[in-house]
Protein backbone atom coordinates (compact mmCIF):
# COMPACT_ATOMS: atom_id res chain seq x y z
CA UNK A 1 0.00 0.00 0.00
CA UNK A 2 2.62 2.48 0.54
CA UNK A 3 4.72 1.53 -2.70
CA UNK A 4 1.23 2.00 -4.51
CA UNK A 5 0.90 5.89 -2.25
CA UNK A 6 4.97 6.32 -3.23
CA UNK A 7 3.82 5.78 -6.94
CA UNK A 8 0.62 8.10 -6.98
CA UNK A 9 2.92 11.08 -5.28
CA UNK A 10 5.55 10.21 -7.97
CA UNK A 11 2.72 10.36 -10.36
CA UNK A 12 1.19 13.31 -9.84
CA UNK A 13 4.69 15.49 -9.73
CA UNK A 14 5.52 14.24 -12.98
CA UNK A 15 2.54 15.52 -14.71
CA UNK A 16 2.93 18.75 -12.93
CA UNK A 17 6.58 19.20 -13.88
CA UNK A 18 5.86 17.98 -17.50
CA UNK A 19 2.15 19.87 -18.07
CA UNK A 20 2.13 22.72 -16.32
CA UNK A 21 5.57 23.90 -18.28
CA UNK A 22 3.78 22.45 -21.50
CA UNK A 23 0.67 24.81 -20.28
CA UNK A 24 2.19 28.16 -20.00
CA UNK A 25 3.80 28.14 -23.53
CA UNK A 26 0.91 26.99 -25.23
CA UNK A 27 -2.16 29.11 -23.90
CA UNK A 28 -2.78 32.42 -22.79
CA UNK A 29 -1.83 33.72 -19.49
CA UNK A 30 -5.46 33.85 -17.57
CA UNK A 31 -6.23 30.58 -19.52
CA UNK A 32 -3.07 29.03 -18.66
CA UNK A 33 -3.88 30.15 -15.12
CA UNK A 34 -6.92 28.15 -14.82
CA UNK A 35 -5.64 24.87 -15.99
CA UNK A 36 -2.49 25.38 -13.57
CA UNK A 37 -4.93 26.22 -10.37
CA UNK A 38 -6.08 22.65 -11.60
CA UNK A 39 -3.47 20.72 -12.26
CA UNK A 40 -1.69 21.67 -8.88
CA UNK A 41 -4.44 20.38 -6.72
CA UNK A 42 -5.76 17.48 -8.87
CA UNK A 43 -3.04 16.07 -11.28
CA UNK A 44 -4.69 13.39 -12.80
CA UNK A 45 -8.00 14.98 -13.16
CA UNK A 46 -6.03 17.89 -14.20
CA UNK A 47 -4.31 15.99 -17.24
CA UNK A 48 -7.73 14.19 -18.15
CA UNK A 49 -9.52 17.57 -18.23
CA UNK A 50 -6.64 19.63 -20.45
CA UNK A 51 -6.40 16.09 -22.97
CA UNK A 52 -10.14 16.41 -23.59
CA UNK A 53 -10.73 20.16 -23.16
CA UNK A 54 -7.73 22.29 -22.72
CA UNK A 55 -6.35 23.58 -26.23
CA UNK A 56 -8.70 25.65 -28.35
CA UNK A 57 -6.42 26.02 -31.24
CA UNK A 58 -6.76 23.72 -34.29
CA UNK A 59 -3.43 22.06 -35.95
CA UNK A 60 -2.16 24.60 -38.73
CA UNK A 61 -2.89 21.99 -41.53
CA UNK A 62 -6.36 22.01 -40.74
CA UNK A 63 -6.90 25.50 -40.53
CA UNK A 64 -4.80 25.40 -43.45
CA UNK A 65 -6.87 23.07 -45.05
CA UNK A 66 -10.10 24.92 -44.09
CA UNK A 67 -8.79 28.12 -45.70
CA UNK A 68 -8.29 26.50 -49.08
CA UNK A 69 -11.82 25.38 -49.20
CA UNK A 70 -13.66 28.55 -48.07
CA UNK A 71 -11.29 29.95 -51.01
CA UNK A 72 -12.57 27.53 -53.74
CA UNK A 73 -15.99 28.53 -52.43
CA UNK A 74 -15.60 31.90 -52.40
CA UNK A 75 -14.03 31.96 -56.26
CA UNK A 76 -17.00 29.81 -56.77
CA UNK A 77 -19.57 32.92 -55.85
CA UNK A 78 -17.82 36.24 -56.84
CA UNK A 79 -19.21 36.11 -60.06
CA UNK A 80 -22.11 36.21 -58.90
CA UNK A 81 -21.62 39.07 -55.76
CA UNK A 82 -19.18 41.14 -57.13
CA UNK A 83 -21.33 44.06 -59.08
CA UNK A 84 -22.80 44.05 -55.51
CA UNK A 85 -19.62 44.59 -53.43
CA UNK A 86 -19.10 47.85 -52.07
CA UNK A 87 -15.98 49.92 -51.77
CA UNK A 88 -14.81 50.89 -48.10
CA UNK A 89 -16.97 54.44 -47.45
CA UNK A 90 -15.52 57.87 -47.59
CA UNK A 91 -15.26 58.61 -44.15
CA UNK A 92 -11.79 57.34 -42.41
CA UNK A 93 -13.48 55.69 -39.80
CA UNK A 94 -15.77 53.60 -41.17
CA UNK A 95 -12.94 52.49 -43.93
CA UNK A 96 -11.02 51.00 -41.60
CA UNK A 97 -14.05 48.59 -40.05
CA UNK A 98 -14.71 47.77 -43.51
CA UNK A 99 -11.16 46.93 -43.95
CA UNK A 100 -11.27 44.98 -40.76
CA UNK A 101 -14.09 43.45 -41.03
CA UNK A 102 -13.44 42.29 -44.80
CA UNK A 103 -9.68 41.25 -43.67
CA UNK A 104 -11.11 39.21 -40.56
CA UNK A 105 -13.70 37.12 -42.14
CA UNK A 106 -12.98 36.87 -45.80
CA UNK A 107 -16.41 38.44 -46.98
CA UNK A 108 -17.14 41.68 -48.54
CA UNK A 109 -20.32 44.06 -47.96
CA UNK A 110 -22.69 43.79 -50.63
CA UNK A 111 -25.61 45.93 -51.50
CA UNK A 112 -29.16 45.21 -52.56
CA UNK A 113 -30.40 43.18 -49.41
CA UNK A 114 -33.99 43.71 -47.02
CA UNK A 115 -34.78 42.09 -44.08
CA UNK A 116 -36.96 41.44 -41.37
CA UNK A 117 -36.15 41.41 -37.81
CA UNK A 118 -38.34 39.10 -35.92
CA UNK A 119 -38.43 39.01 -32.33
CA UNK A 120 -41.28 36.83 -31.15
CA UNK A 121 -40.37 32.87 -31.00
CA UNK A 122 -43.81 31.53 -32.25
CA UNK A 123 -43.47 34.12 -35.21
CA UNK A 124 -40.34 32.88 -37.02
CA UNK A 125 -41.71 29.24 -36.62
CA UNK A 126 -44.58 30.02 -38.56
CA UNK A 127 -42.54 32.03 -41.46
CA UNK A 128 -40.34 29.40 -41.45
CA UNK A 129 -42.76 26.94 -42.24
CA UNK A 130 -44.50 28.84 -44.26
CA UNK A 131 -41.66 29.64 -46.34
CA UNK A 132 -40.36 25.63 -46.17
CA UNK A 133 -43.68 24.75 -47.76
CA UNK A 134 -43.21 27.33 -50.29
CA UNK A 135 -39.50 25.96 -51.60
CA UNK A 136 -38.80 24.88 -54.85
CA UNK A 137 -35.33 23.62 -55.16
CA UNK A 138 -33.47 23.26 -52.32
CA UNK A 139 -33.31 23.87 -48.89
CA UNK A 140 -30.45 23.86 -46.50
CA UNK A 141 -30.51 24.13 -42.20
CA UNK A 142 -27.46 24.38 -40.31
CA UNK A 143 -28.50 24.71 -36.11
CA UNK A 144 -26.78 23.96 -32.87
CA UNK A 145 -29.90 22.64 -30.98
CA UNK A 146 -32.75 20.82 -32.74
CA UNK A 147 -35.52 19.57 -30.38
CA UNK A 148 -37.71 16.83 -30.64
CA UNK A 149 -40.50 18.41 -29.17
CA UNK A 150 -43.63 20.05 -30.28
CA UNK A 151 -41.70 22.90 -32.29
CA UNK A 152 -38.86 20.45 -33.54
CA UNK A 153 -41.65 18.21 -35.11
CA UNK A 154 -43.61 20.78 -36.64
CA UNK A 155 -40.53 22.21 -38.48
CA UNK A 156 -39.21 18.31 -39.45
CA UNK A 157 -42.72 17.98 -40.64
CA UNK A 158 -42.43 20.57 -43.10
CA UNK A 159 -39.01 19.47 -44.06
CA UNK A 160 -40.51 15.91 -44.60
CA UNK A 161 -43.47 17.58 -46.91
CA UNK A 162 -40.38 19.57 -48.81
CA UNK A 163 -38.64 16.73 -49.53
CA UNK A 164 -42.22 14.78 -51.03
CA UNK A 165 -42.76 17.81 -53.27
CA UNK A 166 -38.76 16.95 -54.79
CA UNK A 167 -36.52 19.53 -52.90
CA UNK A 168 -33.11 18.83 -52.10
CA UNK A 169 -32.83 18.91 -48.36
CA UNK A 170 -29.65 18.83 -46.31
CA UNK A 171 -29.43 19.32 -42.74
CA UNK A 172 -26.91 20.09 -40.53
CA UNK A 173 -27.06 19.81 -36.47
CA UNK A 174 -24.67 20.05 -33.96
CA UNK A 175 -23.89 16.28 -32.64
CA UNK A 176 -24.43 18.02 -29.02
CA UNK A 177 -27.13 20.48 -29.31
CA UNK A 178 -29.10 18.29 -30.89
CA UNK A 179 -28.07 14.65 -29.35
CA UNK A 180 -31.54 13.23 -28.78
CA UNK A 181 -33.40 14.74 -32.08
CA UNK A 182 -30.83 12.89 -34.07
CA UNK A 183 -31.37 9.58 -31.87
CA UNK A 184 -34.86 10.30 -32.32
CA UNK A 185 -35.51 11.32 -35.82
CA UNK A 186 -32.19 11.01 -37.83
CA UNK A 187 -32.88 7.57 -39.24
CA UNK A 188 -37.03 8.87 -40.26
CA UNK A 189 -35.45 11.78 -41.89
CA UNK A 190 -32.69 9.73 -44.12
CA UNK A 191 -35.64 7.15 -44.97
CA UNK A 192 -37.64 10.00 -46.67
CA UNK A 193 -34.58 11.02 -48.39
CA UNK A 194 -33.48 14.29 -46.32
CA UNK A 195 -29.46 14.24 -46.29
CA UNK A 196 -28.69 14.45 -42.76
CA UNK A 197 -25.41 14.95 -40.85
CA UNK A 198 -23.89 15.19 -37.61
CA UNK A 199 -21.74 17.84 -36.80
CA UNK A 200 -18.32 17.71 -34.79
CA UNK A 201 -19.89 14.05 -33.34
CA UNK A 202 -18.30 13.63 -29.96
CA UNK A 203 -15.71 10.95 -30.19
CA UNK A 204 -12.82 10.60 -27.04
CA UNK A 205 -10.01 8.48 -29.71
CA UNK A 206 -10.72 9.68 -32.98
CA UNK A 207 -11.20 13.67 -32.37
CA UNK A 208 -10.91 15.95 -35.36
CA UNK A 209 -10.70 19.09 -33.38
CA UNK A 210 -8.77 19.37 -29.95
CA UNK A 211 -11.09 20.01 -27.71
CA UNK A 212 -14.54 17.71 -27.77
CA UNK A 213 -16.76 20.97 -26.77
CA UNK A 214 -15.97 22.58 -29.67
CA UNK A 215 -19.62 23.11 -30.85
CA UNK A 216 -21.08 24.28 -34.26
CA UNK A 217 -23.33 27.10 -32.63
CA UNK A 218 -24.58 28.66 -36.21
CA UNK A 219 -28.17 28.98 -36.78
CA UNK A 220 -29.02 29.27 -40.65
CA UNK A 221 -31.80 28.53 -42.88
CA UNK A 222 -31.36 29.17 -46.85
CA UNK A 223 -34.25 28.26 -49.18
CA UNK A 224 -33.78 28.07 -52.81
CA UNK A 225 -30.55 30.09 -52.43
CA UNK A 226 -33.07 33.12 -52.41
CA UNK A 227 -34.18 33.13 -48.73
CA UNK A 228 -32.32 33.13 -45.38
CA UNK A 229 -33.06 33.23 -41.95
CA UNK A 230 -30.11 33.62 -39.16
CA UNK A 231 -30.00 34.76 -35.38
CA UNK A 232 -30.22 33.24 -32.28
CA UNK A 233 -32.81 31.34 -32.08
CA UNK A 234 -32.78 27.47 -32.25
CA UNK A 235 -35.64 24.80 -33.88
CA UNK A 236 -37.24 24.51 -30.11
CA UNK A 237 -40.10 25.62 -27.92
CA UNK A 238 -39.80 28.48 -26.19
CA UNK A 239 -39.12 26.95 -23.03
CA UNK A 240 -36.27 24.78 -23.72
CA UNK A 241 -38.55 22.42 -22.13
CA UNK A 242 -38.63 23.73 -18.32
CA UNK A 243 -41.76 25.37 -18.63
CA UNK A 244 -40.07 27.86 -16.19
CA UNK A 245 -37.81 29.81 -17.84
CA UNK A 246 -38.94 31.14 -21.59
CA UNK A 247 -35.92 32.78 -24.33
CA UNK A 248 -36.29 35.71 -26.20
CA UNK A 249 -35.16 35.15 -29.25
CA UNK A 250 -34.15 37.56 -32.44
CA UNK A 251 -34.06 36.17 -35.92
CA UNK A 252 -33.19 38.15 -39.41
CA UNK A 253 -35.45 36.72 -42.65
CA UNK A 254 -32.85 37.71 -45.47
CA UNK A 255 -33.12 38.59 -49.04
CA UNK A 256 -31.02 40.00 -51.51
CA UNK A 257 -27.16 39.03 -52.59
CA UNK A 258 -26.11 38.25 -48.66
CA UNK A 259 -28.25 35.24 -49.37
CA UNK A 260 -25.36 33.81 -51.51
CA UNK A 261 -23.12 34.39 -48.79
CA UNK A 262 -24.93 32.75 -46.41
CA UNK A 263 -25.65 29.98 -48.73
CA UNK A 264 -21.71 29.84 -49.32
CA UNK A 265 -21.47 29.52 -44.89
CA UNK A 266 -23.55 26.55 -45.36
CA UNK A 267 -21.79 25.01 -47.79
CA UNK A 268 -18.63 25.49 -45.94
CA UNK A 269 -19.69 23.49 -42.96
CA UNK A 270 -21.07 20.96 -45.35
CA UNK A 271 -17.82 21.06 -46.81
CA UNK A 272 -15.68 20.41 -43.70
CA UNK A 273 -18.37 17.48 -42.38
CA UNK A 274 -18.98 15.24 -45.26
CA UNK A 275 -15.90 16.38 -47.74
CA UNK A 276 -18.53 16.88 -50.60
CA UNK A 277 -18.03 19.84 -52.55
CA UNK A 278 -22.06 20.55 -53.33
CA UNK A 279 -22.90 21.70 -57.12
CA UNK A 280 -22.71 25.79 -57.65
CA UNK A 281 -24.98 25.40 -60.04
CA UNK A 282 -27.70 23.87 -58.02
CA UNK A 283 -26.99 26.56 -54.77
CA UNK A 284 -26.00 29.49 -56.54
CA UNK A 285 -28.95 31.01 -58.12
CA UNK A 286 -28.24 34.42 -60.11
CA UNK A 287 -28.93 37.26 -56.80
CA UNK A 288 -31.43 39.54 -57.12
CA UNK A 289 -31.97 43.01 -55.45
CA UNK A 290 -34.42 43.17 -53.12
CA UNK A 291 -33.65 46.49 -51.34
CA UNK A 292 -31.29 48.93 -50.67
CA UNK A 293 -29.86 47.79 -47.45
CA UNK A 294 -25.55 46.87 -47.07
CA UNK A 295 -24.73 43.81 -45.27
CA UNK A 296 -21.81 41.95 -44.65
CA UNK A 297 -21.32 38.60 -43.04
CA UNK A 298 -18.67 37.76 -40.57
CA UNK A 299 -18.00 34.07 -39.50
CA UNK A 300 -16.20 33.41 -36.73
CA UNK A 301 -14.40 29.89 -35.23
CA UNK A 302 -11.54 28.02 -34.35
CA UNK A 303 -11.17 27.35 -38.29
CA UNK A 304 -9.80 30.88 -38.52
CA UNK A 305 -6.51 31.97 -38.20
CA UNK A 306 -7.35 34.42 -35.46
CA UNK A 307 -10.55 35.25 -33.17
CA UNK A 308 -12.75 37.37 -35.75
CA UNK A 309 -15.54 38.46 -34.43
CA UNK A 310 -13.82 39.29 -31.03
CA UNK A 311 -11.05 41.59 -32.60
CA UNK A 312 -14.26 43.37 -34.66
CA UNK A 313 -15.76 44.15 -31.68
CA UNK A 314 -13.13 45.49 -29.21
CA UNK A 315 -11.85 47.56 -32.73
CA UNK A 316 -15.35 49.12 -33.30
CA UNK A 317 -15.78 49.99 -29.10
CA UNK A 318 -12.70 51.74 -28.92
CA UNK A 319 -13.97 53.42 -32.21
CA UNK A 320 -17.06 54.58 -30.43
CA UNK A 321 -18.18 58.23 -29.78
CA UNK A 322 -21.83 58.37 -27.99
CA UNK A 323 -23.00 55.14 -27.20
CA UNK A 324 -22.50 51.01 -26.88
CA UNK A 325 -25.40 49.13 -26.25
CA UNK A 326 -24.83 44.90 -25.94
CA UNK A 327 -27.77 42.61 -25.35
CA UNK A 328 -26.74 39.10 -24.66
CA UNK A 329 -27.60 35.77 -22.90
CA UNK A 330 -23.63 35.33 -21.60
CA UNK A 331 -21.55 38.28 -20.91
CA UNK A 332 -17.77 36.57 -19.71
CA UNK A 333 -15.27 39.07 -21.29
CA UNK A 334 -11.61 38.95 -21.15
CA UNK A 335 -9.23 41.59 -19.99
CA UNK A 336 -9.01 43.12 -23.30
CA UNK A 337 -12.64 43.37 -24.14
CA UNK A 338 -12.85 45.05 -20.37
CA UNK A 339 -10.14 47.20 -21.39
CA UNK A 340 -11.63 48.49 -24.59
CA UNK A 341 -15.09 49.13 -22.20
CA UNK A 342 -13.45 51.05 -19.26
CA UNK A 343 -11.18 52.82 -21.62
CA UNK A 344 -15.16 54.36 -23.64
CA UNK A 345 -16.26 55.05 -20.39
CA UNK A 346 -13.24 57.40 -20.04
CA UNK A 347 -13.43 58.84 -23.24
CA UNK A 348 -17.47 59.62 -22.40
CA UNK A 349 -19.36 57.16 -23.99
CA UNK A 350 -22.35 55.40 -22.14
CA UNK A 351 -21.67 51.60 -22.03
CA UNK A 352 -25.51 49.78 -21.62
CA UNK A 353 -25.74 45.82 -20.88
CA UNK A 354 -28.96 43.76 -21.34
CA UNK A 355 -28.26 40.80 -19.70
CA UNK A 356 -30.22 38.52 -18.34
CA UNK A 357 -31.20 38.24 -14.47
CA UNK A 358 -32.02 34.53 -15.07
CA UNK A 359 -29.65 31.84 -16.69
CA UNK A 360 -29.73 28.24 -17.24
CA UNK A 361 -26.53 27.59 -16.62
CA UNK A 362 -25.55 28.29 -12.75
CA UNK A 363 -21.34 28.34 -13.52
CA UNK A 364 -21.81 30.59 -16.28
CA UNK A 365 -23.91 33.00 -14.36
CA UNK A 366 -22.43 33.36 -11.27
CA UNK A 367 -19.03 33.85 -13.02
CA UNK A 368 -21.08 36.29 -15.53
CA UNK A 369 -22.21 38.12 -11.95
CA UNK A 370 -18.56 38.60 -11.12
CA UNK A 371 -17.91 41.23 -13.45
CA UNK A 372 -20.71 43.26 -12.38
CA UNK A 373 -18.66 45.11 -9.61
CA UNK A 374 -16.16 46.13 -12.29
CA UNK A 375 -18.43 47.20 -14.98
CA UNK A 376 -20.38 49.39 -12.21
CA UNK A 377 -17.05 50.95 -10.92
CA UNK A 378 -16.45 51.66 -14.44
CA UNK A 379 -19.51 53.80 -14.96
CA UNK A 380 -21.37 50.66 -17.14
CA UNK A 381 -24.62 50.79 -17.24
CA UNK A 382 -26.16 46.97 -16.07
CA UNK A 383 -29.48 46.23 -16.96
CA UNK A 384 -31.23 42.93 -15.97
CA UNK A 385 -34.00 41.51 -18.60
CA UNK A 386 -37.18 40.32 -16.31
CA UNK A 387 -39.37 38.53 -18.11
CA UNK A 388 -37.01 35.56 -18.77
CA UNK A 389 -33.75 34.38 -20.55
CA UNK A 390 -32.91 36.99 -22.84
CA UNK A 391 -30.84 35.40 -25.16
CA UNK A 392 -30.59 37.97 -28.27
CA UNK A 393 -27.04 38.67 -29.27
CA UNK A 394 -26.75 41.93 -30.69
CA UNK A 395 -24.67 45.16 -30.39
CA UNK A 396 -24.87 48.77 -32.02
CA UNK A 397 -22.34 51.70 -31.99
CA UNK A 398 -23.67 54.98 -31.74
CA UNK A 399 -25.96 55.16 -34.95
CA UNK A 400 -22.88 54.06 -37.14
CA UNK A 401 -22.77 50.34 -36.63
CA UNK A 402 -25.14 46.92 -35.98
CA UNK A 403 -23.96 43.23 -35.08
CA UNK A 404 -26.62 40.69 -35.10
CA UNK A 405 -25.82 36.78 -34.55
CA UNK A 406 -25.44 33.71 -32.74
CA UNK A 407 -22.49 34.79 -31.12
CA UNK A 408 -22.46 35.30 -27.00
CA UNK A 409 -20.10 37.87 -25.19
CA UNK A 410 -17.72 34.97 -24.16
CA UNK A 411 -15.11 33.05 -24.43
CA UNK A 412 -16.79 30.11 -25.77
CA UNK A 413 -18.27 32.14 -28.36
CA UNK A 414 -15.25 33.99 -29.16
CA UNK A 415 -12.88 31.32 -29.46
CA UNK A 416 -14.26 27.73 -28.98
CA UNK A 417 -17.34 27.82 -31.20
CA UNK A 418 -18.29 28.03 -34.65
CA UNK A 419 -20.26 31.39 -35.37
CA UNK A 420 -21.75 33.71 -37.53
CA UNK A 421 -22.97 37.38 -37.52
CA UNK A 422 -24.55 39.87 -39.46
CA UNK A 423 -22.65 43.46 -39.60
CA UNK A 424 -25.47 46.18 -40.67
CA UNK A 425 -24.29 49.03 -42.14
CA UNK A 426 -27.30 51.45 -43.06
CA UNK A 427 -29.19 54.14 -40.33
CA UNK A 428 -32.83 52.85 -41.18
CA UNK A 429 -32.22 49.20 -40.00
CA UNK A 430 -29.29 50.00 -36.91
CA UNK A 431 -31.96 51.87 -35.60
CA UNK A 432 -34.52 49.24 -36.45
CA UNK A 433 -31.76 47.14 -33.86
CA UNK A 434 -31.50 49.89 -31.83
CA UNK A 435 -35.17 49.79 -30.89
CA UNK A 436 -35.44 46.03 -30.08
CA UNK A 437 -32.58 46.94 -28.01
CA UNK A 438 -34.67 49.90 -26.18
CA UNK A 439 -37.07 47.54 -25.86
CA UNK A 440 -35.53 44.44 -23.98
CA UNK A 441 -34.50 47.33 -21.63
CA UNK A 442 -37.26 48.52 -21.09
CA UNK A 443 -38.63 44.92 -19.72
CA UNK A 444 -35.07 45.49 -17.44
CA UNK A 445 -34.05 46.74 -14.39
CA UNK A 446 -31.20 48.73 -13.39
CA UNK A 447 -28.56 47.48 -10.99
CA UNK A 448 -26.99 50.14 -8.89
CA UNK A 449 -23.73 49.67 -7.11
CA UNK A 450 -25.29 50.33 -3.96
CA UNK A 451 -27.32 47.49 -4.20
CA UNK A 452 -24.47 45.14 -6.15
CA UNK A 453 -21.97 45.94 -3.13
CA UNK A 454 -25.21 44.28 -0.44
CA UNK A 455 -24.91 40.67 -1.90
CA UNK A 456 -22.73 38.62 1.40
CA UNK A 457 -19.78 37.15 1.18
CA UNK A 458 -20.45 33.74 0.06
CA UNK A 459 -22.43 34.90 -3.21
CA UNK A 460 -18.72 36.98 -3.69
CA UNK A 461 -16.68 33.51 -2.71
CA UNK A 462 -18.87 31.56 -5.34
CA UNK A 463 -18.11 34.67 -7.81
CA UNK A 464 -14.75 34.51 -7.31
CA UNK A 465 -13.93 30.80 -7.76
CA UNK A 466 -16.68 30.71 -10.70
CA UNK A 467 -13.85 33.79 -12.23
CA UNK A 468 -10.96 32.00 -11.90
CA UNK A 469 -12.70 29.65 -13.85
CA UNK A 470 -14.14 31.85 -16.50
CA UNK A 471 -11.75 31.06 -19.03
CA UNK A 472 -12.39 27.40 -19.40
CA UNK A 473 -16.01 27.68 -19.68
Amino acid sequence: MQTISYLYLIGEWIIRLILIPFIAWRLRPPVALAWIAVISFQPFLGIVGYSLFGDPRLPRKRIAEHARRRKRLQLDIWPMIKNYCVEPPEAEQDASTHLLSVQLGEMPAVRGNSFTLLNDTQEVIERLIEDIDRADCTLHMLFYIWRDDETGQRVTDAVLRARQRGVTCRLLLDAVGSRSFLKNQMARLRAAGVDVHIVLPVNLFRRRFHRIDMRNHRKLVVIDGRLAYTGSQNIVDADYGTKKLVWYDLMMRLQGPIVTQLQSMFMTDWYAETDEKLNPIECFPTPQESGSYILELIPSGPTYRTENLHRLIVAKIYEARQQVMITTPYFIPDDSLLQAIEVARLRGVRIILVLPEHSDQILVSTAQRSYYEQLLEYGAEVYLFQPGLLHSKTLTIDDRFALVGTSNMDVRSFKLNLEMNLILFDPEPIRTVQQQQEAYLAQSRRLYAAEWSKRGMMQEAREAVARLLAPLL
